[in-house]
Order: C-alpha cells, then structure tokens, then sequence
C-alpha cells in the first residue's frame, strides 16, 4: 500500500518517531474480552504516559475512537484493497478447479455457468494459480481506508472499514505495516471480543494488557480471552477498570491462575463525564499518570 511508503517518508522527515539506537520495536496491545471496558482509554493513557515517541494503532477499524481523545491532524489518507478474481467466460472451459481450491466458497462452477462471491473473497490468490485456462483476470475490491496523523509525541494510525464490509483482519493488516522499521513503542487498541479481528491484532504483541471489570460478565469473557492468549503463546496481564464496583472474583481469579494485576483504576464519575467530551483518562485525573508510567515501565521490562 502507498500509506505504507508514505508513513515511512513522515519517519524519516521526522527523527522523534523513529529511534536511532536500533532497539527492538515493542509491541503493546491493550484488548478485552467484551466492549465497554475502557480498552481505549486506558490504550490512550498510557500513549499519553511514555516517555517516549508511540505510534498509536487503533485496530478497531469497525468503530475506531482513538481519535477522538488524541485529537490530531488526520492529513493522509489510502485506500486498502484485496486482489480478487473476475471471470473471462469466454476463456473458460468449466473445470471446476477453482471452485475446489477455494475454502471460503467465493467462487464456483455449476455446468457451463461460474460465479464468484467478491464479498467471500479472502484474496489468496489460489485460483489463479491453478487455472488452466488464465480464465480469471485480477480486479479490486476495496475493504476500507488506512488513515494517519499525529499529535505531539504520537503518531496515529487508524482503518476506518467500509460500510457493509464483513472482514476486518486485511484491513488491520494494512493499519500495523504502517509502522516503521525503526519504531520504538507501539501501542494497538485491538478490538473488543476474541474473534479474528482481535487475533490479527495481538498475534505478534510482545505483551497484551487485557482491560476488563469486576462483574460476572466482565470476569466470563476474561477468562476467554485469556485462553485465547495462552493458546498464542503470548504474555500477557490485565488492569481492572471500575475496581470498587462489582465484586473480587476477578482479582482473585487472577491470583488464583497465576496472572499479574498491573493496576487498578476506581470508579470516577469524573473520568466518565470527561470520556463523553474527549478528554484523556490522565487529563481528567492527572494523579492517576504514575501508575500508568509505572504500567508502561513494567510491561517494558517483562
């Protein structure tokens, strides 16, 4: 993709976003089992937080909001499309192999007629490659737009999926290659849930902070994305957002499985009626920004 080049050409015009010291990229995702956590405000805080310059991915290309409480200046947009297959009928004979090929059913044969299913389309490229006849010529189908700016310190990515488009993981793909080779700190705001998305979001983070809450629903879908975590092999820890609320399963579940608790934030209804107008977590409470350095200086050092 051309924003790809583009956000290498911002790395290089502008050092602070780029390290020079050839340190190995960390990869931080904040995720949650279930919406409405806090997952974003928590992924903005501790963007706000670092001592460092971040690039901040929000992967939730379906709903991204990251924007909202970085505020910066979206000035490059670009378009990511999938390479997907459209049929020369004169050219084809009928075989069938691409329909046999194919896993996700988005192209098949049924006597002397074929049909593709663009919206099935995974773009792997296998019926090309076993067609016979070259009777699949190469045609586009756009899933969504990569856009980015920065804020101070920050520089933010975000996908924004194009309305009624039901894969999200190309999308988030082409949203992480924005970052440069030389980048320090990055933080993804994953999805919320366990599927896919979310999954393509975390898969090579080199820790996730799983953001959840101490309700019984809160501590059912924790526990489903900490399975989802530990089949990946992946490190990980939580923060529990409204602690005082609820109940102590949680924290003692995590105690019990052996899970670090990296923080806890307690309820404030000043924190919510800053969240309804944009404003970061450590803004409305900026007694609450060493803890979230302390956060950062942890997971940076696991």
């Amino acid at each position: 993709m051309a924003a790809a080049g583009a956000a290498e050409d911002l790395a290089g015009e502008n050092d602070i976003f780029v390290s020079d010291q050839g340190l190995h990229v960390m990869n931080v995702a904040i995720a949650s089992g279930k919406g409405g956590t806090g997952k974003t405000t928590v992924a903005v805080s501790l963007a706000l937080a670092a001592e460092m310059p971040v690039w901040f991915l929000d992967c939730d290309v379906e709903e991204p909001n990251a924007h909202i409480f970085l505020n910066p200046s979206l000035d490059t947009s670009s378009r990511c499309t999938l390479s997907i297959p459209s049929v020369v009928e004169e050219k084809c004979s009928y075989c069938g192999k691409c329909r046999e090929i194919c896993r996700f059913n988005a192209i098949t044969v049924f006597g002397q007629h074929i049909m593709t299913f663009p919206e099935l389309c995974h773009a792997c490229g296998g019926c090309f490659l076993v067609c016979p006849d070259e009777a699949l010529a190469e045609s586009e189908r756009e899933v969504g737009v990569v856009e980015r700016g920065s804020s101070g310190t920050v520089v933010l990515v975000q996908g924004r999926l194009r309305v009624g488009e039901a894969m999200a993981p190309p999308l988030i793909k082409a949203v992480k290659a924005e970052v440069p080779a030389g980048a320090r700190l990055v933080i993804l705001d994953a999805p919320p849930g366990t599927s896919c998305p979310v999954i393509i979001t975390v898969e090579d983070a080199d820790y996730t902070l799983l953001v959840t809450e101490p309700t019984p629903f809160g501590l059912h879908d924790l526990k489903l994305a900490v399975g989802v975590l530990r089949r990946l092999d992946r490190p990980f820890g939580v923060i529990i957002n409204r602690s005082d609320l609820g109940d102590a399963d949680v924290e003692n579940w995590c105690r019990a499985q052996g899970i670090r608790v990296h923080m806890s934030i307690p309820f404030d209804r000043r924190i919510a009626e800053g969240y309804s107008t944009g404003e970061p977590l450590i803004v409305t409470r900026p007694d609450l920004r060493p803890a979230f350095e302390k956060v950062l200086e942890e997971v940076l050092q696991s």
